[in-house]
């Protein structure tokens, strides 16, 4: 049902969007005469002729590429909006690029309206036929499905189901060995063994396999029975307790392979903010360089030695790079003391104390005021940091980091991030942890903004920072 269903998606798909093509073509072609921040232009001759296979071919190849019409990935409003508003900007650069190499006078005015028009189009109608097709109720056609495991797994995967019932998922039940596990929720059905007739007297038409691995011997005996019914055989690894952040399957060297460190970010995620970081830090680099000569001049006057500390930290997927700071302290501080920590009755490190007497004078005022963290415009230009992110730490204390807290590295580590604007070093590590983690499955750009923007009165005030 569901691959008659893909294929009957995409065809309603392309043909919708070919009409919404059209539509949006015509709707430039009334809006444009008459719009009040440009001259007005008469209707005849506005669009040129090649216009009109031109854009919706345009929409189409732009669509295919980026898989808008895969109904696997567009499954809620916002992945509908996400993509088709994607698609719609690199639409528009294709068109724009296209005349002018072709027809240069066209109104770029017109060009603006078809785009903006283009998006608001594609946009709507997905948006309707969502709304339409869940309250629908997948217009009675049924998946009965059962989950072979009725452990977490198991579990997560049907309540998984029961968010996309609209789409036609029935559960049926669970097929355990161990009938303890049953409860109101779990209803299981049998036991692995007698999953063919299970199968035949439910009208089972997919099978979700989520046992762990010390069960697949057992699993391709009950893969093998099933292979006269006409019934979906879908494997759930139980690979959560190896991947750090989360998985994704691919192909690698034309072998289907699960990446277990796979990027908390996508490709898109990851473009936007480098180029966020790029354009940032670089005004931000350009703005400050005033200051680096002054506070490089303080340094030397104030103690001997160099400028710039450099230190080696750990950043994204374990990398090991020197972040760059002004000297705060007298030289040979780190061999004068032990790392500035002290343990809490949490025995959790706290790394930085207020009164550490290795801090020269002019470096209380530069931590005071985060001057000594300019530098890491640097590290940032370079690719080795981010504006925003968990805060780099130090290899020697990430050996001793638990599985779950490692999983702050699989984004850029940043020069602020969500724990500095919610304490910085007044707080335990563990709730500096807990935030990084929060940041990593919350990652948006406009949560970088938000955390820009809180850090700055958090720096005037120099809460936290010593």
């Amino acid at each position: 049902m569901f691959r008659r269903h893909s294929v009957n998606y995409a065809i309603v798909s392309l043909a919708m969007d070919l009409i919404m093509a059209l539509a949006a073509l015509l709707l430039a072609l009334v809006v444009r005469p008459n719009w009040p921040w440009a001259i007005p232009l008469p209707r005849e001759g506005l669009i040129p002729p090649f216009f009109w296979w031109m854009v919706p071919a345009t929409w189409l190849l732009v669509g295919l590429a980026l898989g808008i019409y895969d109904p696997s990935r567009t499954t809620t409003y916002r992945q509908q909006f996400a993509h088709v508003t994607r698609a719609s900007l690199l639409c528009g650069l294709v068109l724009a690029g296209l005349v002018y190499l072709t027809y240069r006078q066209t109104s770029r005015w017109l060009l603006v309206i078809i785009v903006a028009s283009l998006w608001a189009l594609m946009v709507g109608w997905r948006l309707v036929a969502m709304t339409i097709q869940k309250r629908s109720r997948h217009n009675g056609e049924v998946a009965r499905v059962i989950i072979v495991g009725a452990g977490v797994l198991g579990r997560e995967v049907a309540s998984r189901l029961q968010d996309h019932a609209w789409r036609g998922l029935e559960l049926a039940g669970y097929l355990d060995d161990d009938p303890s596990k049953a409860s109101d929720e779990v209803r299981i059905l049998g036991s692995l063994d007698q999953i063919t007739e299970i199968v035949k007297t439910h009208q089972i038409n997919e099978v979700v396999v989520t046992l762990p691995l010390r069960a697949w011997e057992r699993l391709s005996q009950a893969v093998a029975s099933l292979h006269t019914l006409p019934v979906h055989v879908r494997i759930v690894p139980d690979y959560f307790s190896l991947a750090l952040h989360k998985a994704d399957f691919e192909e690698f060297a034309g072998v289907p392979m699960i990446d277990l460190r796979a990027p908390a970010l996508s490709d898109y995620q990851r473009l936007i903010k480098r180029c966020f970081d790029l354009a940032v830090a670089s005004i931000g680099f350009a703005v400050t360089l005033p200051l680096y000569g002054a506070v490089a001049l303080a340094i030397k006057l104030d103690s001997p030695g160099p400028v710039l500390f450099r230190q080696q930290r750990v950043g994204e997927n374990g990398r090991l790079f020197d972040m760059l700071k002004f000297r705060s302290m007298r030289v040979g501080a780190e061999e004068q003391l032990p790392p500035a920590g002290n343990e809490t009755r949490e025995d959790l490190t706290v790394f930085k104390r207020p009164d550490d007497p290795r801090i020269t004078r002019v470096g209380k005022i530069l931590r005071r005021t985060s001057l000594d963290e300019l530098p890491q415009l640097i590290n940032v230009l370079k690719g080795e940091m981010s504006l925003v992110g968990p805060r780099p730490e130090l290899p020697w204390l990430v050996e001793k980091y638990e599985l779950w807290q490692r999983k702050r590295f699989t984004v850029p580590q940043g020069m602020t991030g969500w724990w500095q604007i919610n304490g910085r070093s007044d707080r335990p590590m563990y709730h500096n942890t807990q935030d990084d983690l929060y940041y990593v499955q919350n990652y948006s750009l406009l949560l970088d903004l938000r955390i820009l923007l809180l850090t700055i009165p958090k720096v005037l005030r120099g809460e936290g920072a010593y």
